[in-house]
């Protein structure tokens, strides 16, 4: 039987240290967590149907508490002026193998047809919570964008800065196009805090947490990875060899 990745993390949950931003101290632990992407990936994708849906929960099985991990505020001066308007002044680019690049403000994604899921966010420390994410799908807004076919990664960048630079993660056309994939814009009925990842959150439901970028400002179609920071496609797969694959 093959154990879903949740599992295995859950059982080495005390390797780790507290949240998601955390790195795993221990380089031989990262090494035996993270090892074999390729073949958990190869599996995953064979065995399952490509559009196989994340499970959904009622609204009575919401978590009372959804911890906020990693960044819980920029705190550069340009998000916050984007704070102090209500995000009125907000953007979100659109570009790189695209026929349409886009620059869209919140106003005109919160106007797109919504997908509204009540699903569970696995961290990679262990720690589960179930909350519900409302906004457009990623692949409404890649449509709008006419992606084109050569393209086979997105790349997402976001208002929080590590280590001076914007942080970064990335995910296939695969789960791009899944209808659970959306940029979210509000959490729970309400918009998205500050802490949570406002005014955008991607919701990639059929990955880890760390996948799952706040604050994103800007969405990339590329052919490869290449380019993408040191070139693994994240930040966190770049500094501490977390799997770019993290699907659950």
């Amino acid at each position: 039987m093959i154990l879903p990745r949740r599992s295995l993390l859950a059982g080495g949950a005390g390797l780790l240290l507290a949240g998601c931003d955390k790195v795993v101290a221990n380089p031989q632990a990262r090494k035996i967590l993270f090892a074999g992407e390729d073949m958990h990936m190869g599996l995953q994708r064979a065995l399952l149907d490509r559009g196989a849906l994340a499970p959904e929960f009622t609204r009575e099985q919401m978590s009372p508490i959804f911890r906020a991990n990693g960044t819980r505020d920029p705190g550069t001066p340009a998000y916050a002026a984007m704070v102090a308007d209500g995000f009125a002044s907000y953007r979100l680019t659109v570009d790189g193998l695209v026929d349409r690049p886009l620059s869209l403000s919140l106003a005109q994604l919160a106007a797109m047809p919504a997908r509204s899921q009540i699903t569970r966010h696995d961290c990679v420390e262990g720690w589960s919570a179930i909350g519900q994410w409302q906004g457009p799908m990623l692949g409404t807004v890649l449509h709008a964008a006419g992606m084109r076919r050569s393209a086979r990664y997105v790349v997402f960048t976001c208002a929080d800065l590590y280590n001076g630079q914007p942080y970064y993660e990335s995910i296939d056309t695969v789960d791009a196009f899944h209808p659970q994939t959306i940029l979210a814009l509000k959490m729970n009925g309400a918009r998205l805090t500050v802490p949570h990842g406002a005014p955008v959150r991607l919701r990639v439901e059929r990955q880890l947490g760390y996948k799952h970028a706040k604050y994103v400002t800007g969405i990339r179609a590329v052919a490869d990875l290449a380019a993408i920071g040191r070139g693994k496609g994240g930040y966190w797969e770049d500094v501490v060899d977390y799997d770019w694959y993290a699907g659950i």
